[in-house]
């Protein structure tokens, strides 16, 4: 698929005016050897525990994107280069992390796209905490499962339906 959001937001202005798509605040850096990746979203919300987050990277990503609430933290990674590649074999089409990544020169390389705040080496905890499949909030967006996300250098965009 190739798009551009810019271009997907100027198609598809009513929508953007009656909130059916909105626009992520700009905040991520881009990791990954994918600079731009759509899907159907999924979703996590969990703290500085990525267990949940290789439970379900383990499983059949076809046309997904993982949309991660890592509360912001800045004090752990919750994916490096494991998950990255459990990723990729699984064919999930990105990573959206509101937190952080390590091992990120590995993940350059990865044909995935991961969206992530920042670097940090320190790995996560693992005592299967947090929750999947309901509605998460950050960068002034609300994600739910099944919504469409386009991620592009220019940013971070969700919509109610499959845009072209």
């Amino acid at each position: 698929m190739s798009f551009k959001t810019a271009d997907l937001l100027d198609n598809n202005e009513q929508e953007l005016r009656d909130g059916r798509i909105q626009v992520v605040t700009p905040m991520f850096r881009s990791y990954g050897g994918r600079p731009s990746f759509a899907g159907q979203v999924a979703t996590l919300k969990l703290f500085e525990d990525n267990s949940l987050v290789r439970e379900v990277l383990g499983e059949d990503g076809n046309g997904k994107v993982l949309v991660v609430d890592g509360g912001g933290s800045m004090r752990c990674a919750l994916v490096g280069d494991q998950l990255a590649i459990l990723a990729h074999r699984n064919r999930w089409e990105g990573i959206v992390l509101y937190g952080c990544i390590r091992d990120s020169g590995d993940i350059s390389a990865i044909d995935l796209g991961i969206r992530a705040l920042n670097t940090h080496p320190l790995k996560s905890v693992k005592k299967g905490i947090g929750e999947r499949d309901l509605a998460v909030s950050f960068g002034g967006v609300r994600f739910r499962p099944g919504q469409w996300i386009y991620v592009d250098c220019d940013g971070v965009m969700v919509s109610e339906q499959a845009l072209n």
